[in-house]
């Protein structure tokens, strides 16, 4: 285990907590992380995309001209797909991207990127996430922490604090259900309370 200080926000040392190295300092793997922000990504496309076939287009009743004499491939349809107006041949249509990932995978995923960060020196340990739910509060604090974006992670989510934080760009804020690889690396910084890092080594440290 490794020890790191425990800041306030005017980032001095307020006190000290161990990190699990199985959680906090194991080797990246960057396909891990690639593997893990594809399916996340993949997993959030909503997929509506449509486009109308010959059946669903309007027009096609009357034949577009006489068969013979034209010097013109012969058309039965103003709705062929050959036709300016006409339908889509092969166009996409509604359907789910989303995929099964396993559950070893997206915890070792979580690790990973937890690790990449502290070895960076951009995953911070602070005392407590508490805000009286103003912004301008908020981002004063934020401000002088020195960081410019950033994923904020409590034991729990707090109303208050969330309120205070979500019209502040290129931050976000989650309990430790809502800690994910894609936005760990997006906003390449993280803070974290001493009381979530108990919470976040349960959720995706290696299990038998």
């Amino acid at each position: 285990m490794a020890t790191v200080d425990v800041l306030g926000w005017d980032k001095k040392k307020v006190g000290s907590v161990e990190l699990d190295a199985s959680v906090f300092d194991i080797k990246v793997k960057k396909e891990i992380l690639q593997t893990v922000v594809r399916w996340q990504l993949a997993c959030r496309r909503r997929g509506t995309h449509k486009s109308k076939t010959r059946a669903e287009v309007s027009g096609g009743g009357k034949k577009p001209f006489k068969q013979k004499g034209t010097g013109n491939a012969r058309q039965g349809s103003t709705r062929s797909p050959i036709m300016p107006g006409g339908g889509i041949a092969f166009g996409p249509v509604p359907r789910d991207y989303s995929y099964v990932l396993p559950k070893k995978v997206k915890r070792l995923g979580l690790r990973t990127a937890l690790s990449h960060l502290k070895k960076e020196g951009k995953l911070f340990v602070i005392d407590s996430l508490t805000s009286e739910g103003k912004t301008k509060e908020m981002a004063k604090r934020l401000k002088g922490f020195g960081v410019e974006k950033a994923v904020l992670i409590d034991a729990a989510g707090d109303a208050k604090f969330s309120r205070s934080i979500r019209n502040i760009p290129k931050f976000r804020y989650y309990g430790v259900e809502g800690l994910n690889v894609y936005d760990l690396l997006k906003y390449d910084t993280a803070i974290i309370t001493k009381l979530s890092i108990q919470k976040i080594v349960e959720r995706c440290g290696e299990t038998e």
